[in-house]
């Protein structure tokens, strides 16, 4: 019979010489490997020394056999496999109808770096483009005074949404809302958390199957990939509070964002990414709309 590890090492090397591609949830094919591995034998996912000598029946390494067979042959992210994606150490529910949370701007609400622009005032919080829920149930979470409107204009994707929120039992305090950008949300907002579709056409040309089999209205950002940051920009202010802020994840698209911002005053916010995946901006600079054409 097989172990654990010895199962998570033979996929690791069928998921690389199959040429697959990583990025939502793990960054490698041994950890690729050992997602699938633990949860197809619904073993811990967080602790593989304790698991790694375990014996596994012919039957159960059949089946993990037929789950990589799945993970290859579509391609699909394994988190569409497994319906679980984890962030921040919270799990979370998904499916094809939303993208596969992954944003940097976890990391920031859980380590506290924009806790300095909070305060009391912070009550009301959006979460845009809120796909599966995940950054409004981690804000819910992390600020217990806090309530949430997390929108998306698909309605699909607050499908999936409503699940988590469920989930984690906080429906009383997260509402969800089917918005074209901030067109059915008022607000006023207090802390705007927005990780928008920001990938530039050149970029989602060349996307991996993994990432095509996501929703492509939650990546396409228009040419330079700012095409739904411009009109955020634009209608934001009236939207927010007299000292709120807007957080922003624009992925590896610092350049085109500066191009298209040159004089739009920012703080760029240090992720486990480096300092150009996420900013934050005021209120008062937006209002100032030096940058924003």
């Amino acid at each position: 019979m097989s172990t654990v590890i010895e199962l998570i090492e033979a996929g690791a090397k069928r998921l690389e010489e199959a040429g697959v591609a990583f990025g939502h949830g793990t960054a490698n094919a041994f950890d690729e490997a050992a997602w699938l591995v633990l949860w197809r034998l619904k073993l811990p996912l967080d602790d593989i020394d304790a698991v790694a000598d375990k014996a596994v029946s012919p039957a159960d390494a059949g089946k993990v056999a037929a789950l990589l067979d799945e993970r290859i042959a579509t391609r699909k992210p394994a988190a569409y496999l497994t319906k679980e994606a984890w962030l921040q150490g919270v799990p979370f529910y998904v499916d094809e109808r939303a993208i596969v949370p992954r944003s940097f701007v976890a990391e920031l609400i859980a380590d506290g770096s924009i806790d300095y622009w909070l305060g009391e005032h912070t009550q009301r919080v959006l979460d845009l483009c809120t796909g599966n829920g995940s950054l409004a149930v981690l804000a819910a979470m992390t600020y217990p005074d806090i309530t949430v409107d997390a929108a998306d204009l698909s309605v699909e994707a607050l499908e999936v949404a409503a699940i988590n929120v469920t989930r984690h039992q906080l429906d009383a305090r997260i509402k969800l809302v089917e918005s074209d950008g901030l067109a059915s949300l008022p607000g006023p907002y207090d802390l705007v958390l927005c990780n928008p579709p920001y990938v530039n056409s050149a970029s989602m040309a060349a996307l991996p199957a993994e990432y095509r089999a996501e929703p492509e209205l939650a990546l396409a950002g228009g040419a330079d990939g700012m095409d739904f940051v411009r009109q955020l920009f634009a209608d934001a202010p009236s939207r927010m509070s007299e000292e709120a802020v807007l957080v922003l994840e624009i992925g590896n698209e610092r350049e085109y964002f500066e191009a298209a911002f040159p004089q739009l005053e920012v703080v760029w916010l240090e992720t486990s990414a480096g300092e150009d995946q996420v900013l934050l901006v005021t209120r008062a600079a937006l209002l100032a709309g030096a940058g924003v054409r």
